[in-house]
């Protein structure tokens, strides 16, 4: 049976009997007695003592054992209310969690404003946005407390339809207090002051905002509510709740404005278990923060749900969570939000619907200058009124700084942005901002914000300016200038980069931005594992390459930019052919490299070029070539100074010297790579150089170190999606398994299974000749 209807069933009897709701405490002792919690738990939990926790629970089974007319005691609560609810009528039942169920997850808010009149405040207006329960609380509120009467006001929802102040006192006096108004206002007024100050009275004025203007005071027509709110403030017994979805802004008035917002998930479990809909709890949190805890759509979701999906949550969000304003009273709700804005304030509107570009998910929160961005015609000393505006009408959530639209919110903007002729020039501003607030990239942060940019030019299909993010060159923490796409992926961020200039390269019309496309889209199918794709792109980019070598020879610096990427082009087929075992095509193309670049401008490719020969002449067992080759590098100091820019190749350098034997001039390169890759976020040459330093281990019989070290490896490859170094790190393991005695088959099994994704016959061999070699023995 269900806590949160035997919760309301119990409440409903006491406040039958007492005329009070449980208090916020209460709540808690049944929740937690009907899980089994101890006293002492419950007091643990609410932060008080456990002899104040018996007393109120003393109490609490008192009541009960009066309004059930048996013995209550907190060993036999749960199966009493189990057996009362069992004995209601199904109907019955469902009428009571109806009328009950109308207000939920309130009593922390309740508490609020008991204790804001406690403290002397007399009008409280409580602020929201549409539907999110400002009318119920202030009813509740008045419900719970001691108050002899209630009066109540419910402005006209169109402006021109608010009854005038004068009569609504007058009614008050005739009907509600058995008195006539005087001739004059202030006399009528002075009579309903006497008597607010001689008996307690209840005030709520409900929806006040249509009475308001842009700058959140009272409309001419209707400045005498100024003179009632002033009275309603002064030295009086009584307690006024307006609620509202604007701040009110009068000089003259002493208000409190209460924030109100929206339901905790706990509170939306509970509510969809009492009305017997299944919880799938992944999708509740989907549903939960898309209308951010709004109790309206609570209850419409949850009716629909009931209605049409029999009780089925996941069904019904996976039909509509692309369209979360589908059902049309959310729609109008929102969108009576928007037409008011847009009548009241202009910019204010356009602003909202400007916002609705940003995408919130990878930055969920924005700075104060993303706002600015889009405030383009708008003079700078309104800028700042225009965003208050947003906030006080809780039309933007605003916290330590950062502002964001809830999804519900941001899904009526962007579509009402779309149908208008600034959708193009918002999302161009929007990705100016992202770009310009990123000068170097130094964390992953960094580049995930630089990086957003892209997802603005995508949505107006401009693919050559989305292609300039992409190429942009940025300093980064290599301290190297590499385009924002090569330091995304470095970072381990593959994906993103995979998926988006696969979406745009064909589109890119401009020769010099399509070759360097495809020269990063290589990198990134040789990390992934699509080595003959990755061929196939740094030929593009090297046929694309030459052919504007022979078109352009006049600009020296698009010369030298050309003949770098032919060379890069070239380096990486080199590379691609290592991880397919194929060493002596390899060879052949880093030879290409060392030829072209050597005594040029680009003798950095030499170098790197070098260290790789180094590295498949130790593999073919040149022993002597080999280290001829990686001690030219290695005692070139210089070079690794530079260690941004050799990273990647000193891990290299250090799994050749592992092949030659010479262990400690591996170690010292490995662990600077290490050290290297974590202060700079490069988890790829982290992974590699682990593997190499694993097989240091292996072969200095340090097997437990070397499986940690491997493991470690595998886990840092999976996460960025390395299947190359993935299957190598694999087949890795399961030599050092052998060697100990473990199984060792799995490992190799995974291996296989990789390189045969890979296409990497070669590599396939050169594990079976290892599985091959132990069964001889």
């Amino acid at each position: 049976m269900n806590v949160e209807a035997a919760l309301i069933l119990a409440d409903t009897l006491i406040f039958t009997q007492t005329g009070k709701h449980f208090s916020d405490l209460q709540c808690t002792i049944l929740r937690q007695v009907w899980q089994g919690k101890k006293y002492l738990e419950i007091a643990n939990e609410y932060n008080c003592t456990e002899g104040y926790v018996k007393d109120v629970a003393s109490l609490l089974w008192k009541l009960l054992s009066i309004a059930l007319g048996e013995k209550v005691t907190k060993s036999n609560v749960r199966s009493i209310l189990e057996r009362k609810l069992l004995t209601q009528s199904e109907e019955n039942l469902s009428i009571f969690l109806a009328t009950n169920l109308n207000f939920v997850g309130r009593n922390s808010d309740i508490t609020d404003l008991c204790t804001l009149v406690q403290q002397g405040n007399k009008v409280i207006v409580i602020q929201g946005e549409g539907g999110i329960g400002k009318t119920t609380l202030a009813q509740h509120y008045f419900q719970q407390q001691e108050f002899e009467l209630v009066l109540e006001l419910l402005m006209a929802k169109e402006t021109q339809n608010i009854t005038s102040v004068e009569n609504v006192i007058e009614e008050w006096l005739k009907k509600d207090l058995q008195e006539e108004p005087g001739r004059e206002f202030g006399i009528t007024l002075g009579r309903l002051k006497r008597h607010l100050e001689t008996r307690r009275i209840g005030i709520i004025i409900d929806n006040l905002e249509p009475a308001l203007d842009a700058k959140g005071m009272f409309i001419p027509v209707h400045s005498g509510y100024v003179e009632l709110l002033r009275v309603l403030a002064s030295k009086v017994q009584s307690v006024t709740l307006i609620t509202s979805r604007d701040r009110i802004f009068e000089p003259a008035l002493n208000l409190y404005h209460y924030r109100l917002t929206g339901l905790d998930l706990p509170t939306w479990e509970n509510y969809f278990n009492a009305s017997s809909i299944k919880i799938d709890f992944a999708t509740l949190q989907a549903m939960h923060k898309t209308y951010g805890g709004n109790p309206k759509a609570m209850r419409i979701l949850c009716g629909v749900i009931k209605t049409d999906f029999a009780g089925n949550m996941r069904e019904y969000w996976q039909e509509i969570q692309d369209d979360p304003l589908s059902e049309i009273d959310l729609k109008n709700l929102v969108a009576s939000q928007f037409e008011r804005i847009k009548i009241l304030e202009l910019n204010a509107y356009k602003l909202l619907c400007r916002l609705g570009c940003y995408r919130y998910q990878d930055i969920p929160k924005l700075s104060r200058k993303a706002l600015l961005a889009l405030l383009w015609d708008v003079d700078n000393n309104q800028r700042k009124r225009v965003i208050q505006s947003l906030y006080h009408r809780s039309l933007i959530e605003y916290d330590q700084g950062e502002y964001w639209l809830h999804p519900v919110i941001r899904c009526e903007a962007i579509t009402r942005l779309r149908c208008t002729q600034e959708w193009q020039q918002t999302n161009i501003k929007a990705a100016k901002f992202w770009t310009e607030s990123i000068g170097e990239i130094l964390t992953l942060q960094d580049g995930i914000t630089a990086w957003e940019a892209l997802y603005h030019y995508l949505e107006i299909n401009d693919f050559e300016r989305a292609s300039q993010v992409i190429l942009q060159p940025k300093k980064n923490q290599w301290g190297q200038f590499l385009p924002l796409g090569s330091i995304f992926y470095r970072m381990g961020l593959l994906q993103p980069v995979l998926t988006a200039i696969s979406q745009i390269i064909e589109q890119v019309k401009n020769p010099s931005h399509r070759s360097e496309l495809y020269n990063i889209l290589g990198d990134l199918y040789w990390i992934t594992g699509n080595i003959k794709s990755a061929i196939l792109c740094q030929e593009e980019t090297i046929k694309i390459t030459v052919k504007s070598l022979q078109e352009s020879t006049e600009n020296q610096r698009i010369v030298h930019y050309l003949k770098m990427l032919e060379i890069d082009s070239l380096l990486s087929i080199g590379l691609y052919h290592i991880d397919l075992w194929e060493l002596k095509k390899s060879i052949s193309f880093l030879n290409k490299v060392i030829n072209l670049s050597e005594n040029t401008p680009h003798f950095r490719w030499a170098q790197k070029a070098s260290i790789c020969l180094a590295l498949v002449t130790s593999y073919l067992g040149g022993e002597q070539e080999a280290l001829l080759l990686a001690d030219n590098i290695y005692l070139n100091k210089d070079l690794f100074k530079e260690t941004g820019s050799f990273a990647y190749f000193m891990q290299i350098l250090g799994q050749t010297y592992v092949n030659l034997g010479e262990m400690e001039k591996a170690i010292k390169l490995l662990e600077s790579a290490i050290a290297f890759s974590k202060k700079s976020h490069y988890p790829q040459v982290r992974a590699k150089a682990l593997i190499s330093l694993a097989e240091i281990n292996r072969r200095q019989r340090n097997l437990d170190l070397a499986i940690t070290k491997q493991l470690e490896a595998i886990n840092l490859l999976e996460e960025i999606g390395a299947k190359c170094d993935l299957a190598e790190s694999y087949y890795q393991l399961g030599i050092t398994q052998q060697q100990l005695g473990e199984n060792y088959k799995k490992s190799f099994k995974i291996a296989i299974q990789l390189f045969t994704e890979i296409e990497a016959p070669k590599q396939i061999e050169k594990v079976q000749q290892v599985i091959n070699a132990n069964f001889a023995l």
